[in-house]
């Protein structure tokens, strides 16, 4: 009954209850977090300031629900795919029923003169030795910030607002969902010896600040399926706290399956390119340092681990997360990743699956 009705909610626009009305999915508030509590954050007071004047499609409510309660469809489009039916069926197993459309699925958002202003890279080129060259791989326009920061799709903001020019002061409607924020340059890593020598692959390698409190996290467990092309992240008790969907690998560069652990997580990170790494790399590319940025090749976090040269981490391009390949690495979208990080630790427990 639920897959039909995801399918059947792409098509067709339901009228939902008022704005004001209960939520059915309850988010659980260690979900709800990205990354370490200095980097968690609240909507803003002036996202939620309007009510709506859009009624949410069924699938687009279904798919707020989904991330809302920790269980992530990647991308919020309004149409969902496999990535909405695989998270819906990991939240039913979960919770022993299926998840239902929320009624507050849309919300105004006010565009600041900070969203409009950037910084913004006119163009990324598409070849890595380029990219290296940009001062910064930040987003291409205010639309494809907006669009991450709401964990949608340029194309639904543009469909939900189809007047608007996504300039300061403009209020649009945006997907009620924690918004993203991306972080501040720094690392995780366990101490070796008593000091700090992480220095995950795509990274500057730079330590964390002397002067930052440790921030406590608890125990997790981290799984990774080939098949499904899934993330869970259990607590102690077996129990779900997380899901995403991830790219992982391909036929050139399959999932390493085994067990691993995390040993180091950076923020922001900086990416160091070595085409002996990738094997479709030009032979005419040399090694080179890319800047940081969201639109960076590992995105917004590396969480990285004790099998050399693999690591978790964002995208630039979270529309084919789970369903295209990655040169290895198991790739979330920026927002995953980084709510990803908020969970793991140095010593975090990875298991590659088939």
């Amino acid at each position: 009954m639920l897959l039909a009705a995801l399918t059947a909610a792409a098509l067709h626009l339901v009228t939902l209850a008022p704005a004001s009305a209960e939520s059915s999915v309850s988010t659980p508030a260690h979900v709800r977090t990205y990354g370490p509590a200095h980097l968690r954050t609240r909507a803003p007071a002036h996202v939620r300031t309007h009510p709506p004047a859009h009624a949410a499609n069924d699938g687009l409510a279904i798919q707020v629900a989904l991330d809302r309660a920790g269980f992530s469809p990647g991308v919020i489009d309004g149409q969902p795919g496999s990535n909405t039916r695989k998270a819906a069926e990991a939240y039913r197993q979960q919770h022993g029923k299926d998840p239902e459309p929320v009624a507050d699925a849309i919300v105004s958002y006010t565009i600041t003169d900070a969203d409009a202003a950037g910084p913004f890279a006119e163009r990324i080129p598409p070849e890595l030795p380029d990219q290296a060259k940009l001062p910064s791989l930040t987003y291409a326009t205010a639309l494809e910030a907006l669009a991450e920061r709401f964990h949608s799709t340029p194309a639904l903001l543009q469909r939900l607002n189809p007047q608007s020019a996504f300039a300061a002061g403009e209020a649009i409607q945006v997907p009620n969902v924690d918004p993203f924020v991306v972080p501040v340059p720094r690392i995780e890593a366990a101490p070796k010896n008593g000091a700090n020598t992480a220095k995950p692959i795509g990274t500057s390698g730079r330590t964390r600040s002397a002067d930052t409190a440790p921030v406590v996290k608890p125990d997790v467990v981290v799984t990774i399926s080939r098949a499904s092309s899934a993330l869970i992240v259990k607590n102690d008790s077996q129990q779900v706290i997380f899901y995403a969907p991830v790219t992982t690998g391909s036929e050139h560069d399959p999932l390493p399956i085994g067990e691993w652990k995390v040993t180091g997580i950076q923020f922001s990170p900086k990416f160091h390119y070595n085409p002996d790494l990738f094997w479709d790399a030009d032979p005419s590319h040399s090694k080179a340092t890319l800047a940081n940025g969201p639109n960076n090749p590992v995105g917004v976090v590396w969480i990285d681990l004790s099998k050399d040269h693999y690591g978790l981490h964002g995208t630039p391009e979270p529309s084919t997360v789970g369903k295209t390949a990655s040169h290895g690495c198991v790739r979330l979208t920026n927002w995953d990743a980084l709510r990803l990080a908020g969970l793991v630790k140095p010593g975090t427990r990875v298991i590659f699956t088939e």
